[in-house]
């Protein structure tokens, strides 16, 4: 099965909220855990624990486990490796990018079946031009991964670059970057190839970004994934789903990270269900 089809399955099973693992300094004292290495992997086990059969996706934040070196990589091969083995589908937010065969390197350290950091997607950067990401694409498809591109990210000062006018492109002279980035990858989704509801490229689109405002058209999402940061603690709610994505609500896959992880180690559980609940509310009204 491609990406695409295995994120469409888990999400009309277990709904489409992805849980973040964001280890923040604040998050281990709170939850009573060491500063440190192993209490990023601790943390990351017991999210691992609550989200098991409750969400499709879970989305470790890469730079919380780097920061400790070799002993954070270790902790999050494991916790990966945990969650894949639990039948979650594993979204490595690295947001990788580079040219040549530094991203071929990226793509094999992430995408390779088998490789200690094996992830199911992986989020990337296209600021680097939209064909720094071809090799990369190739190999998420020959392994049946998947990937998120940044196309319009939800932090408040992305608008003046995300939305600027194309001007270097003669055939896409008007059109935003941000709308320039999805439909010069938007082949990968439309083609023949691609029989279920979902594409295996997908888009990083936030929920608190006005998508009119940065250019960015529907068309241009067409059998994409939509990762949608923004709910929760930076303000979307999820019971507005619809509102924001309107007709592409189906493809959302939404992000809450901080809004779960703040009811505790004990709280988790039950906050994962009251958010899978409100926005599973808002899906099916």
């Amino acid at each position: 099965m491609t990406f695409g089809d295995r994120l469409a399955e888990a999400m009309a099973d277990r709904g489409q909220l992805c849980v973040g693992i964001d280890p923040h300094e604040s998050l281990l004292a709170d939850w009573g855990l060491s500063i440190d290495a192993a209490g990023v992997r601790e943390f990351g086990l017991r999210v691992v624990e609550a989200a098991a059969g409750r969400v499709p996706v879970v989305k470790p934040q890469v730079a919380f486990f780097e920061r400790w070196g070799s002993a954070g990589f270790a902790a999050l091969e494991e916790i990966m490796a945990l969650a894949r083995a639990a039948g979650l589908l594993v979204l490595a937010d690295a947001k990788r990018g580079d040219i040549g065969s530094t991203m071929d390197a990226y793509a094999a350290a992430w995408l390779t079946p088998g490789a200690p950091l094996e992830a199911d997607a992986l989020t990337v950067s296209p600021y680097l031009g939209t064909g720094s990401l071809r090799g990369t694409i190739g190999a998420a498809m020959k392994a049946d991964k998947g990937l998120f591109v940044l196309s319009a990210t939800s932090n408040p000062d992305a608008g003046g670059v995300q939305g600027a006018e194309v001007t270097v492109v003669d055939a896409h002279r008007g059109q935003s970057v941000a709308d320039w980035i999805a439909t010069s990858l938007a082949w990968t989704n439309q083609s023949g190839a691609v029989t279920g509801t979902l594409g295996s490229v997908g888009f990083v689109v936030g929920a608190t970004v006005d998508r009119a405002e940065v250019g960015l058209t529907d068309t241009a999402l067409e059998k994409a994934p939509i990762l949608a940061p923004g709910f929760g603690a930076q303000g979307a709610s999820l019971g507005d789903v619809r509102t924001i994505f309107g007709a592409l609500a189906p493809q959302v896959l939404a992000s809450a990270s901080r809004s779960v992880l703040s009811a505790g180690r004990e709280g988790l559980s039950t906050a994962i269900d009251a958010h899978n609940r409100e926005l599973q509310e808002a899906l099916h009204v």
